[in-house]
């Protein structure tokens, strides 16, 4: 009956307030002639039901001009009692008044008996469905809440509608609030945060800090890591104030929140530059990083946005997420093609006239390309060169070559093919056309196919095995969003033939990366048979580096953007290149994978490969 009463509708639950009230008000009245007179029907003249209507009905008025009905019951703390006083104080004057003026029989003791049951049946029966309520509350999940802003009052408000999880306390680190009282709840300093986790046997930490700088909050994470509890996140302040999310949709704290990485504020003259009422192209346009550019640079009002993907599904997600975005009116094409088609390529930049293209569409997973060399090669190195020289043709203003880190001193053919597309462009750019070619080199970002981010929170889920190739493995990470908005300001600098490098922050590793995901969700390491998930070290996978980095030499200069470098390297004229190209190309059609390996160790990548052909279908 408890849980139907707590389901109902607000005014419903004040309708059913006034009734009790009213009752309680009645039998208060009646109890305290009962008393005083000792006799069971001591109220028998019309002047007493008058004056008993008449009270209550006044009486119940002044419970809702206080504002006794505001008070939503669950939260009701012994504070409501002084409101509860205030009323009965103003209802028994009425009743001393009224018998007085109207000359009806009103002894001086029941005056006196009716303000005590009324103030202890009307305030009493508040607090007992308080403590019912608490009491039923004891079976859901203690929590505490880091964080006694608004956003915390308010998650404390929410999370009190269900009966899932129980605030127990705030925790906050300005000392302004030590020791103080926020809706009931008791606010302490982050300096005993262990004992209290302890003493309450906490078994969750609600993070209720949206608006906090990221560094900041890997601050606090590196204090909760340690702690047997899982930590939980309510949306960011952008996500809230937009609507996407509700402050009650808690989440698990997010990879980003451990990389402690604040944003640096885009150049917006830089983010325009090649956008702005242009035709835009990108490649591989359903991928992560090429479907993130979509999203930035549709909010920068392109006048026509290309969409080229090989893959129609992937093609048919972006373009319909697109539209829904789309509040500028951009025209938005969905093209579906392969970057190793020249001639469509060629037709569709002079149809269109394109002025921007960033060209995303590669196969990047290392292990994928070692199996497959020859559909990495030709898709990666001869995709690029299709798209470089199609460009050309088209007058095409700007190219931008999205690459990795793997690009440097590769141990993998995915990484060579990558680095010889730089060259490709480099060598361009060297040649006489108007097409300005330009390279933007980073390390893995977060939550893309393939990342180690999603595959460990699956393994953690499950409370199996979290598979790491090699204790010493070590990765650069950076958001999607971050990489994308840096690659198009990038591309705004570049004068021809320029590779960027963007400030990847310091490398992670990733055993020490698993190891954080695993104590923030409130399991502990297996060791020794003791722990909830184990962390299982696999190998490392054909071509794999155990460090990648992003600069060949050490000559990199600075740019007007913080976050984005200028290498200066060693470059291949197009006639040497070419030539290279075309015994590559040859080797490729006949399937010589011996061929293409030495191809590539004999042109300047700084091609090491780390293990033995292993391709899946050719052998040599």
């Amino acid at each position: 009956m408890l849980e139907y009463f707590l389901k109902l509708e607000r005014y419903k639950k004040r309708i059913v307030s006034l009734f009790v009230d009213t009752f309680l008000l009645m039998f208060c009245f009646w109890l305290s002639y009962w008393i005083r007179l000792d006799n069971s029907f001591p109220i028998q003249s019309e002047a007493h039901w008058f004056l008993a209507i008449s009270l209550t009905i006044v009486s119940l008025f002044v419970f809702i001009r206080i504002g006794l009905y505001r008070a939503v019951l669950r939260y009701v703390s012994f504070k409501v009692l002084l409101t509860v006083l205030a009323g009965i104080s103003f209802s028994t004057l009425f009743l001393i008044l009224s018998a007085f003026i109207f000359d009806i029989f009103l002894p001086r003791s029941t005056a006196i008996l009716y303000f005590s049951f009324t103030f202890m049946l009307v305030g009493g029966v508040r607090l007992f469905f308080r403590m019912t309520v608490y009491q039923l509350q004891k079976s859901s999940i203690g929590v505490l809440i880091y964080g006694a802003g608004a956003s915390g009052r308010q998650l404390q408000v929410a999370l009190n509608q269900s009966s899932e999880y129980m605030p127990l306390f705030f925790v906050d680190d300005d000392e302004r609030l030590r020791n103080s009282n926020i809706q009931g709840l008791r606010v302490h300093t982050s300096d005993n945060i262990v004992s209290l986790v302890e003493r309450y046997a906490i078994s969750k930490v609600l993070l209720a800090l949206p608006s906090v700088a990221k560094s900041r909050r890997q601050e606090i994470l590196q204090r909760l890591e340690p702690l047997p509890c899982e930590v939980l996140s309510i949306p960011s302040s952008i996500e809230l104030i937009s609507g996407k999310a509700s402050i009650d949709e808690l989440k698990d704290v997010s990879i980003e929140d451990l990389l402690g990485r604040d944003e640096v504020p885009p150049n917006k003259d830089l983010l325009c530059k090649n956008i702005k009422d242009k035709v835009v192209l990108v490649s591989g346009a359903g991928g992560s990083i090429g479907s993130e550019l979509c999203r930035q640079i549709l909010s920068l009002k392109p006048k026509i946005l290309i969409l080229l993907d090989h893959s129609e599904y992937s093609l048919y997600e972006i373009d319909k997420e697109l539209n829904s975005l789309n509040i500028y009116d951009s025209q938005i094409l969905p093209i579906l093609g392969s970057i190793q088609n020249k001639s469509k390529l060629s037709h569709i930049f002079e149809h269109y006239q394109i002025s921007t293209i960033f060209h995303a569409a590669a196969y990047k997973h290392v292990p994928m390309v070692e199996y497959n060399i020859v559909e990495g090669i030709r898709n990666n190195v001869f995709g690029t060169l299709n798209m470089a020289e199609a460009a050309i043709k088209a007058k095409v203003s700007s190219f931008v070559l999205v690459s990795t880190d793997k690009a440097v001193r590769p141990t993998n053919v995915m990484g060579a093919s990558k680095r010889l597309s730089e060259l490709i462009l480099q060598a361009l750019s060297n040649e006489d056309h108007s097409t300005v070619f330009s390279m933007v080199r980073f390390g893995n970002v977060l939550g893309s196919s393939g990342s180690v981010v999603p595959l460990f929170r699956k393994q953690i889920a499950e409370k199996g095995v979290v598979t790491v190739t090699h204790p010493e493995i070590t990765r650069y990470f950076m958001t999607i969003p971050e990489a994308s908005q840096l690659v198009i300001q990038a591309g705004a600098m570049s004068k021809g033939g320029d590779v960027y490098v963007l400030d990847m922050g310091e490398p992670i590793k990733i055993a020490d990366l698993a190891v954080k995901m695993i104590n923030l969700s409130g399991l502990t390491v297996k060791k020794e048979g003791e722990g909830d998930v184990e962390i299982e070290f696999t190998g490392l996978r054909p071509g794999e580096k155990l460090y990648e980095e992003l600069l060949i030499g050490s000559n990199a200069t600075g740019t007007c953007h913080d976050r984005v470098m200028c290498a200066n390297e060693d470059m291949l004229p197009w006639g040497e290149l070419e030539l290279a190209l075309k015994g590559l190309a040859g080797a490729c059609e006949k399937n010589e994978l011996r061929k293409i390996r030495d191809i590539l160790l004999s042109t300047p990548l700084g091609y090491q490969p780390s293990s033995e052909i292993c391709d899946l279908v050719w052998r040599g």
